[in-house]
């Protein structure tokens, strides 16, 4: 083996939670000798050693010593860290393997899955590396006694008589093998009866049998299985089992995607998004599409991951420049920073410096400002300042038969949207989503009322950000419908022609050779129009990602009838990497029976959404009066930073509330109990508080995500708000649409965190919370008084705030 060229030393995918735990001092001679092997392994200094076969190694590293896998060349990957004394004990419990399904290279520890198995079935199921929530005292409850409910895993031990029932003894052997189970843990896997002790096993499996395990156990059929986790990993083609270099480069190989990405996964377990990337995702990211493409899924499956990434892929596409002809986009301020920051994380500098990433509406707002519109001074206003423009207009006119809402929406959405420009393409327009029927003589009542509106802003010397969005998708509309006239002129005198005075090399351009939309659910239909024109219709044009289940600001669209096709290339993404199985399981509750859209007319699901990850049920606390409910916040916030200071840890909270006079009481409370707490801003959090209690409304958290997450206020009349029900017989569609989108933003708030969920109210529960909640809140002898009085609080099981068609 020569070593005049650099060795590579990548990190197996779930070595890093072991190496994790070790001491500081271990991990920094770790970092140490990572970069003395990639310079020669075989330095002396090393004390690199072969140890079975002519694949594992071993070298020094402090008191330790690393157990390497050598893959071929000067390629190695990092098995585990081990004291000296114990490397040389049981090597033959290192069991390497190619996948027969997969094409995997597969490396798991045998030994340490058997032990795991034969654990304690009676001790709770635990994530492993999960940190406990440390809950601050309940005062105890009165007039309702609350039965304990077990933790999953808290299975019997067993006492005799007939023996336990293996937990998937409905497949075969054969089965597991053709869903790619690792052919050394099939036997195992077959015969375990609890659930702890499957959770034992695939903590050291392989990801991609721990993914189809837990599949299984959950309730999910074989042919469901293999449809979902195991086709889209499948390798394409027949798999040599002895061609350890060619699975190495498979994408199913998890490991680390750069040597150099070690020491920051190990630090920062959150940074693991940039270095792990699941075998689907990888395919997503390097594809080539031949037209717009989409990726939905639910919170935390890796959309943005995907997004970033694919802007990584293209900008390496691209030749040497100094131009931006990337666009990353998004719908509000606070994530287009985020975007940006992590953007620079992934790549650095030199790509960002090929990236043009910026919120959608700074976007349109920089577009007209550059046109002959700009020289128009007109100050914008949001879409509650222009609804209460709406509604004084009524009220000036008398006019009683239309509401102010309803009139905002639809001249936001469709004539807006839809660039609608006289009465007579108004009639013809299409109101997709809109839900109530108007009639012909109904749309010439709103045009008029739409006319003396724009007339209103424009003396006022106003115009609102989809005004906006519509004017900038003129201008570049404009533009490109000159470069196809010019195309067309070409194509006719079979030569270019730019010698119209009208006409310039730069606006013969498209602004952008690529577009990625995050959070595409929350674009308006003026937005859609503004990319469609900005980038011209070819491969690899749009890329966008997003879950209507998470839409928040009521924005209805038809991709299709906008220009953008993304019939025939649309992907999913089921498995979420950062909340727990029972954080998830609470959630999808919150969404109710509801039907969800896919952008394009149809419907979406998270028909397949899951979690490998486990920890702590969510807490679910109710108190009498808002006073008392931000004194209980302010004591478990505490607590949690009192454990994390102790173990010299640093954890993540945020508290999300219904609106923005709460954000400032969450946040007084705090200051005043010496707890640092800033407020979300539209960019985020400000600047030198990334450590502080992040405290903002339920809007301000898309896209961000926490440790521990708190959502408060979640009482009836406030989630949702008390004036939807005034739409219920007389607007039914609307009235859907306004629960629909408060059912999404609480959805978003409790999909935010990692490992714990709190969700509080005071006085009743909204009508979104379980009916346990409700009936013990209803139970109470008396309101919860100041901070120690009695409030009730449960935790909440699996399947008790399910809808019958989640999967978890």
């Amino acid at each position: 083996m020569s070593v005049q060229d650099k060795a590579t030393l990548r990190l197996l995918d779930k070595a890093d939670k072991e190496i994790r735990k070790l001491p500081r001092n271990v991990k920094g001679a770790l970092y140490d000798f990572q970069y003395k092997f990639r310079e020669n392994p075989a330095n002396p200094t090393n004390g690199f050693k072969q140890l079975k076969g002519e694949r594992l190694f071993s070298a020094r590293v402090g008191e330790y010593r690393a157990i390497l896998f050598h893959v071929g060349n000067q390629d190695y990957i990092l098995v585990a860290l081990r004291p000296r004394g114990q490397v040389y004990e049981h090597l033959e419990r290192y069991r390497f393997d190619i996948n027969q399904v997969t094409g995997a290279l597969e490396i798991f520890d045998v030994v340490a899955s058997e032990e795991a198995t034969a654990a304690d079935p009676a001790a709770p199921a635990q994530a492993p590396d999960t940190e406990v929530v440390p809950e601050a005292e309940p005062a105890p409850a009165t007039g309702a006694e609350v039965d304990s409910v077990p933790e999953p895993g808290d299975e019997p031990e067993e006492t005799g008589g007939p023996t336990p029932r293996p937990l998937l003894a409905d497949y075969t052997q054969e089965q597991l093998r053709e869903l790619g189970v690792a052919e050394g843990l099939v036997s195992l896997a077959l015969s375990i009866t609890t659930e702890s002790r499957l959770l034992g096993l695939v903590e050291y499996a392989p990801r991609h049998t721990e993914e189809v395990l837990l599949a299984l156990a959950d309730g999910r059929g074989f042919d469901e299985v293999m449809e979902e986790v195991t086709r889209p990993v499948a390798a394409p083609e027949p798999v040599d089992t002895t061609d350890y270099s060619a699975a190495f480069a498979r994408p199913a190989t998890r490991v680390t995607t750069s040597d150099t990405d070690l020491r920051q996964v190990l630090e920062d377990d959150f940074a693991a998004w940039k270095v792990f990337l699941h075998p689907t995702q990888h395919k997503l990211v390097k594809r080539d599409y031949k037209g717009p493409a989409r990726v939905s899924g639910g919170p935390g499956t890796g959309k943005t991951i995907v997004a970033l990434h694919r802007v990584k892929h293209l900008v390496e596409q691209l030749g040497p420049g100094y131009t931006k002809p990337v666009l990353l986009t998004t719908f509000n301020k606070n994530l287009a920073a985020d975007l940006r920051h992590r953007l620079l994380d992934l790549g650095g500098p030199q790509l960002l410096d090929r990236v043009d990433v910026v919120n959608i509406d700074q976007l349109a707002s920089r577009i007209v400002s550059e046109s002959d519109q700009g020289r128009q001074r007109r100050r914008s206003i949001n879409d509650h300042q222009a609804a209460r423009e709406w509604q004084d207009m009524l009220t000036e006119l008398g006019e009683q038969n239309w509401d102010a809402d309803f009139l905002n929406a639809e001249w936001s959405q469709v004539i807006l949207g839809q660039s609608v420009r006289t009465r007579a393409e108004y009639f013809r327009a299409r109101r997709a989503g809109r839900g109530q029927r108007v009639s012909r003589a109904q749309r010439a009542e709103i045009w008029q009322l739409v006319e003396r509106f724009t007339m209103r802003l424009e003396e006022r010397g106003v115009w609102t950000f989809r005004q906006i969005a519509e004017a900038a998708a003129r201008v570049e509309g404009d533009r490109a419908a000159k470069i196809a006239a010019n195309r067309e002129r070409e194509a006719r005198a079979g030569g270019q022609m730019l010698h119209h005075q009208d006409q310039s090399h730069a606006n013969l351009r498209f602004r952008y050779k690529h577009v990625v939309v995050d959070e595409a659910q929350d674009l308006n239909p003026a937005h859609w129009t503004l990319l469609r024109a900005m980038v011209d219709h070819t491969e690899n044009d749009i890329f966008l990602v997003g879950d209507t289940h998470q839409r928040i600001y009521g924005n209805q669209v038809s991709l299709s009838s906008l220009g953008i096709n993304i019939v025939g290339r649309s992907a999913r993404l089921t498995l979420s990497y950062r909340t727990t199985r029972e954080i998830l399981g609470s959630a999808l509750g919150l969404l109710g029976e509801e039907t969800w859209d896919d952008l394009d007319e149809g419907t979406d699901t998270l028909r397949g959404y899951r979690s490998v990850l486990r920890g702590p049920r969510p807490s679910f606390h109710g108190a009498g009066t808002w006073e008392a409910e931000i004194d209980d916040l302010v004591a478990r916030i505490g607590a949690i930073r009192e454990q994390a200071q102790t173990e010299g840890k640093f954890a993540s909270i945020a508290v999300a509330v219904p609106h923005r006079d709460m954000v400032g009481e969450v946040e007084r409370g705090l200051v005043r109990a010496g707890i640092s707490a800033a407020s979300l801003r539209p960019e985020g959090p400000p600047a030198g508080h990334e450590e502080s209690v992040h405290v903002g409304t339920l809007h301000r958290y898309k896209g961000l995500e926490y440790q521990h997450m708190m959502v408060a206020g979640m009482t009836d009349g406030l989630v949702p708000h008390s004036s939807v029900d005034r739409h219920k017989d007389s607007d039914p569609a609307r009235y859907r649409r306004e629960l629909q989108m408060a059912r999404s933003l609480l959805f978003v708030a409790a999909t935010r965190a990692r490992d714990s969920l709190l969700v509080s109210w005071h006085g009743e529960p909204s009508r979104f919370l379980p009916p346990n909640a409700t009936a013990l809140a209803a139970a109470s002898a008396e309101p919860a008084r100041e901070k120690g009085a009695e409030a009730e609080e449960v935790n909440l099981g699996d399947g008790l705030f399910k809808p019958p068609n989640a999967l978890l």
